[in-house]
């Protein structure tokens, strides 16, 4: 197997970069990009720091200390053949829960131009109703009492640009690479709440000093499970403790809006522009609002990896049926993107068995996904008195999926939903299936406010419980198929 080996020597690269969120998908994305680009000489003070502030990624910074912070990526082509890259652009790395004031420190010095984020859609701890950041929970009023001793990421970064401001540094730039709508613009929303209620000269700085572009990432990027460590490090024949394996296609648009300088990533494939937004919206609405679709009924149907669900053939039509109808209407075309060669790449992208991505990522935190992609589109389609059915069925097959937690085959699941309210859970439990509307993950649309909605929602719901998903997706696609004939 051939290995890509670097061309830089760690001891020539200084940190520029602070990322939070050391996970699997920045090491598949963000620093797969970086190391691509430290091979140019001239680029040497674009490393990174690594920090992690939760206590549950230390078995990755462990395995990590222990290699040198190097590791391994495998790439798995869609064609069969895979490339494995050693990847070295992480040049430090601090755990915040072992230490904050270094966290603090790195953030406040010169060095420091850009912090990127891989914190999650539900990160970023704005109401799912309003859209306001949430200022009475119980973290965020800890870290707004005790700023020298922060236990979230808004804490952390407020004290480290409080620091910087008071020791005369220059500003910098924070940029999201999370899966949301405007993230930069969310970014901004959040961290200039929390500045705002904790310091207001620090707040006024901020706003001249910090800059937070929106970006689009995308690359599929699944958990490493130990199957898979031990599979890849015999592809290998490296012993990594933290492998890391994705998908060929790799993608990074970014508004060029960097207040201290950037790294020149555009030599190694990320494209730069002014606005960002037709980039976003096909990619949420498309790549990730279809992920949403396939998860619950797939996962209900006994199906634990994306690319034995896209062996069903009722659950590919389900997504081509669902992108082409319901999506396509409502999507920006970015100027030279062919949309349909790039539905049938994402087919073929999910399809790819060489990822295998897990169905339980994808069901992972749906309350906060729903909001960023599914109800945009849901909101136009209401508006414009569309056909819901779909939808419908997708809603009712997240209900089942979190109140009744067995599937078709008998296999009982534990739900991961950790950001349900207590009113949720109520919803969830209720006997009523037309509660579950309420749902904060749906609250931007009134979805009870369509009578026809509402009746093929709660029609869906009690037959999926009477004869189950996979029966009641066929009968959707049989009207489907009639209606494409007449």
């Amino acid at each position: 197997m051939n290995i890509v080996e670097n061309t830089f020597k760690s001891e020539h690269i200084k940190p520029g970069i602070l990322h939070i969120g050391v996970g699997n998908f920045h090491r598949a994305h963000q620093a797969f990009y970086t190391n691509a680009l430290l091979q140019h000489e001239d680029q040497a003070n674009w490393g990174i720091c690594g920090v992690s502030l939760l206590p549950t990624d230390k078995k990755i910074v462990d395995g990590l200390r222990q290699q040198n912070l190097e590791y391994t990526l495998t790439v798995c082509g869609r064609n069969g053949q895979d490339e494995i890259y050693k990847i070295a652009a992480l040049q430090e790395l601090i755990a915040g829960y072992e230490d904050p004031g270094l966290v603090i420190a790195k953030i406040a010095s010169d060095s420091i131009k850009v912090i990127t984020l891989t914190i999650t859609e539900g990160g970023y701890n704005l109401d799912k109703e309003t859209g306001e950041f949430i200022l009475s929970s119980e973290a965020i009023q800890h870290d707004l009492k005790n700023p020298s001793n922060p236990t979230t990421v808004f804490g952390f970064v407020a004290e480290g640009l409080r620091a910087r401001k008071n020791l005369g540094k220059g500003g910098l730039t924070i940029l999201s690479c999370d899966n949301l709508q405007h993230n930069g613009n969310t970014a901004r929303k959040a961290f200039t709440a929390f500045i705002k209620a904790q310091d207001e000269a620090l707040a006024a700085w901020v706003e001249q000093h910090v800059t937070f572009p929106n970006s689009m990432v995308d690359r599929i990027t699944p958990a490493t499970t130990e199957q898979d460590k031990q599979r890849l490090n015999q592809n290998s024949g490296i012993n990594d403790l933290v492998p890391v394996y994705c998908e060929d296609f790799i993608q990074w648009v970014i508004e060029d809006n960097f207040i201290a300088g950037r790294p020149a990533w555009e030599r190694v494939g990320v494209e730069f522009t002014d606005d960002v937004s037709a980039f976003e919206n096909m990619k949420l609405s498309l790549l990730n609002a279809s992920h949403t679709l396939l998860s619950y009924p797939s996962f209900l149907k006994g199906y634990r990896a994306v690319d034995q669900a896209m062996q069903d053939e009722d659950i590919v039509t389900l997504v081509r049926n669902f992108m082409d109808v319901d999506v396509t209407p409502y999507v920006e075309v970015p100027e030279g993107t062919d949309l349909d060669a790039y539905k049938q790449i994402l087919v073929e992208r999910f399809s790819n068995r060489a990822v295998s991505d897990q169905v339980s990522r994808l069901c992972f935190d749906g309350v906060s996904k729903f909001p960023v992609y599914i109800m945009p589109n849901v909101l136009h389609m209401l508006r414009d008195d569309k056909d819901m059915t779909r939808v419908a069925f997708l809603l009712a097959a997240y209900r089942h999926y979190l109140k009744y937690q067995v599937d078709e085959t008998g296999q009982t699941y534990t739900v991961a939903e950790p950001w349900l309210t207590a009113e949720d859970k109520q919803l969830i439990e209720s006997e009523s299936a037309n509660d579950f509307l309420e749902l904060s993950a749906f609250k931007s649309a009134d979805l009870k406010s369509s009578p026809e909605f509402t009746y093929q929602y709660e029609t869906f719901a009690t037959e999926i419980k009477e004869a189950g998903v996979t029966k009641v997706l066929q009968s959707i696609l049989v009207k489907d198929a009639s209606f494409q004939l007449n």
